[in-house]
C-alpha cells in the first residue's frame, strides 16, 4: 500500500478526488457524473496535445509548435471542407493526419539532420506555422454556416453516454501506450531520452528516433485540428493559442521529465486532467482570470520542483545503495580472511 501511495500517478489521482470534492462544496453539482463526463470531453484535445507533446519530451527535446500544427492544419482543412463539401469525411480526417504529420516531420528533419536544439526549431515553426495559417486564409475565419453538418456534428454524437469526441481520446490514449509500451520505437523513445550515449551503444538511433516523435506529435495535432474545428466550429489563425504551453504543463504535472526517458501515458493523462479540472472549477467559483492564471504558472513551478527532487533522491539512493554493497562486500572480505 506504502509502495502504491508513493507513485506519482496515485498521489496525483488523489489530488484531483480531493480537488473535485473540495470545488463541490463552493459549486452544486460540480461532482456529478454527467458534469465530470463534460469536463472530461472538453479536456479531450489537450489529452491528444499532451501525449504528441509527451512522446518527444521522452526523448530529451520539445515541440512548441504543437498548437500552430493544429491551427494551420485546422484553417486547411475547414476551407477544404467549405470548399468541397462532397468529400468525404474519412478524407479530410486523413488529410489533416497527413498535414500535421508533414509539419512534425520539418520539426524532426530540422533537430535530426542538421543538429539544431529542438527548442529553437520549433519556436521558430511555432510562428511560420500560425504565419502559413494567416496567408492560407487571407485572415478571414472559417465559419459554421460554411461547413457540412455532417463535418460539424460527428465529434458531438453521442456513443454509449459519451461524444465521439471523448471516445477518440481514449482510442489514443491507449494506442501511444501500447506504442510506447510494445513496440521497438517505444522501447527507443526511452532509451534515447534516458541515457543517449547508452542508446547508441544499445543499436538505437536516436535522431530517427527524435525525427519519428516528431512525426507522431505532428499526426496526433493534424488529429486534433479537425477535433478543434469541428466541435467549436469555427477556424480562425488564433485557434488553440496557448495550448503549446499547456501541452507541455500537463506533462509536467503527469511526471514526465523535461531531461527526457521518464513518464508515463497515466501521468499524462492525469496531469491534463487536473488542468481541465482547474480551467472549469475556477470561472465557475469566481477566480478571475488574471489569477487563473498565477495558479496554474504556481502549480507548473511546483511540479518541476517536486519532479527534480524526486530525480535527485533516486541518485541518492542509487548511490546509497552502491556504498552499502561496497561495504558488504568488504565485510564478507575480511571474514573470509
Amino acid at each position: 500500500m506504502s509502495r502504491l501511495l508513493r507513485k506519482r500517478e496515485t498521489l496525483l489521482f488523489i489530488i484531483i478526488a480531493v480537488m473535485i470534492a473540495a470545488f463541490s462544496t463552493r459549486a452544486d453539482g460540480f461532482a456529478t457524473p454527467g458534469n465530470l463526463a463534460g469536463i472530461f470531453n472538453d479536456t479531450s484535445i489537450l489529452i491528444i496535445l499532451a501525449l504528441a507533446q509527451m512522446t518527444v519530451i521522452l526523448t530529451k527535446s520539445i515541440d512548441l509548435s504543437v498548437a500552430a500544427n493544429l491551427a494551420f492544419t485546422g484553417m486547411a482543412i475547414a476551407m477544404l471542407n467549405a470548399a468541397y463539401p462532397d468529400l468525404p469525411l474519412i478524407v479530410l480526417i486523413l488529410t489533416a493526419i497527413l498535414i500535421g504529420a508533414s509539419l512534425g516531420a520539418i520539426n524532426g528533419f530540422l533537430v535530426w539532420a542538421l543538429e539544431i536544439p529542438p527548442i529553437v526549431v520549433t519556436l521558430g515553426t511555432l510562428t511560420i506555422y500560425r504565419g502559413m495559417a494567416f496567408v492560407l486564409s487571407g485572415g478571414e475565419w472559417v465559419n459554421a454556416h460554411q461547413m457540412t453538418p455532417t463535418f460539424l456534428n460527428v465529434p458531438r454524437t453521442v456513443v454509449l453516454g459519451m461524444p465521439v469526441l471523448s471516445w477518440a481520446a481514449i482510442i489514443i490514449v491507449l494506442l501511444i501506450y501500447i506504442v510506447l509500451k510494445y513496440t521497438q520505437f517505444g522501447r527507443s523513445t526511452y532509451a534515447a531520452g534516458g541515457n543517449p550515449t547508452a542508446a547508441v551503444y544499445a543499436g538505437v538511433d536516436v535522431g530517427w528516433t527524435k525525427f519519428l516523435a516528431f512525426v507522431l506529435s505532428g499526426a496526433l495535432a493534424g488529429l486534433a485540428s479537425y477535433l478543434w474545428v469541428s466541435r467549436y466550429a469555427v477556424a480562425y489563425v488564433d485557434i488553440a493559442n496557448g495550448f503549446e504551453l499547456d501541452s507541455v504543463a500537463a506533462c509536467v504535472i503527469g511526471g514526465i521529465s523535461i531531461a527526457g526517458g521518464v513518464g508515463s501515458v497515466l501521468g499524462t493523462v492525469l496531469g491534463a486532467l487536473f488542468l481541465g479540472v482547474i480551467k472549469n472549477a475556477l470561472p465557475v467559483i469566481g477566480i478571475s482570470p488574471f489569477t487563473q492564471m498565477a495558479i496554474s504558472g504556481t502549480v507548473i513551478i511546483l511540479a518541476v520542483v517536486f519532479n527534480a527532487r524526486r530525480e535527485r533522491n533516486r541518485g541518492r539512493i542509487i548511490l546509497r545503495d552502491k556504498a552499502a554493497a561496497e561495504t558488504q562486500t568488504g565485510t564478507q572480505a575480511e571474514v573470509s580472511a
